[in-house]
């Protein structure tokens, strides 16, 4: 099975599944000041969303109408989607997991807020952890602090892949990404939602030579429209 990852700046990815196509937190052009290609560019299956924020859901109501995707979210989220016309939803909530064609996904606890663009609740927000059929595991962190739940993770057997944000201000910055990095057991990391905006700039190499050093884990670092092959 190949999976390949396709990053769009910030927390946005592509997934691509053995033709299946996953999108992570969909935030394109021209709202994403990274992204080099707009949501109408986009090939969609299915649409992971972590939280409410903006950033994040800025362009899942667009994609979802003219992709016909399944979009996978909390409940409060899904529920705003359909009031807008969004017709194929799976609600779920931190801690559920349910199976899907391309794998397992479970929704982890993270440590944010999530109201969504128009001040409606956007409930919980969460981490997203897949187990792809072929037995690879992918840990998207979304917008959180670092937590001891993370322990969790790594205590069930870790992860092949885990997108950690390094940003701080917002989340953890990255002293306490390598510490997650650490809690998950992540044979391999790409640091997430760090430049997009001033207040999150970040040296992300120096995070990822810092992390190879204190926590021997390898680290690659994406840019926008850039690919990483699990």
């Amino acid at each position: 099975m190949a999976i390949t990852l396709k990053y769009y700046g910030h927390s946005t990815f592509t997934v691509n599944a053995d033709g299946t196509h996953l999108v992570i937190d969909p935030f394109f052009a021209p709202n994403n000041p990274l992204a080099p290609a707009s949501a109408d560019q986009i090939q969609a299956d299915y649409i992971l969303i972590s939280h409410g924020h903006a950033d994040h859901i800025a362009d899942a109501l667009a994609l979802a109408k003219r992709t016909g995707a399944l979009v996978i979210s909390n409940f409060e989220i899904i529920t705003w989607l359909q009031n807008q016309g969004v017709e194929k939803v799976h609600g779920m909530n931190t801690g559920g997991a349910y199976t899907f064609p391309f794998g397992r996904v479970k929704m982890t606890i993270a440590h944010h807020s999530s109201a969504l663009p128009d001040g409606s609740n956007g409930g919980n927000p969460m981490g997203i952890l897949i187990h792809f059929n072929d037995g690879r595991d992918l840990y998207f962190a979304g917008d959180t602090a670092l937590t001891y739940d993370m322990k969790l993770i790594g205590e069930a057997g870790g992860v092949d892949l885990a997108l950690l944000p390094i940003g701080d201000n917002f989340t953890m910055g990255p002293e306490d990404a390598i510490q997650a990095a650490q809690f998950v057991k992540a044979k391999h990391v790409i640091p997430i939602h760090y430049n997009t905006f001033p207040p999150i700039q970040q040296d992300a190499q120096s995070f990822a030579q810092r992390l190879r050093e204190v926590a021997e884990i390898d680290c690659t670092v994406l840019e926008p429209g850039a690919e990483f092959t699990l």
